[in-house]
């Protein structure tokens, strides 16, 4: 098995994962992941979809995440994570398609317009 590279993008994160055979070491950003992820929660967004396909420790990855904070960028590898499983065995997206783990949330931040205080919070009408 050669290297395979995907991509996974959540908010304003963007993380580059590169999958090879291996003992499950899994290095973020030249870091160990769980030093990057400190709490168990992140750590387990990591893990979700391995865990789902009973894969764990099969594959060392690397990871290069950059942008957001550590919920999105936990997201984005989540995503990254489960496009290169399904490249890997195509029978892996039945395990992971229902969980929603192959859907990229299109959510962002609304962007501030002028001549209002926020995206949406206007300033304070006077009528007189």
């Amino acid at each position: 098995m050669d290297i395979i590279h995907t991509i996974g993008r959540r908010k304003t994160s963007v993380a580059r994962l590169y999958v090879n055979k291996g003992k499950g070491k899994i290095t973020v950003n030249n870091k160990k992941h769980t030093e990057y992820f400190t709490t168990p929660s992140l750590q387990y967004k990591l893990m979700q979809p391995f865990i789902l396909t009973n894969t764990e420790g099969d594959f060392d990855l690397k990871i290069t995440v950059k942008g957001g904070g550590s919920n999105g960028q936990a997201e984005a590898i989540r995503l990254a994570i489960s496009r290169a499983l399904c490249k890997i065995n195509s029978e892996h997206r039945a395990e992971l398609k229902p969980e929603g783990l192959l859907t990229r949330d299109p959510r962002m931040v609304e962007r501030k317009k002028f001549g209002q205080k926020k995206a949406r919070k206007k300033f304070q009408f006077s009528k007189r």
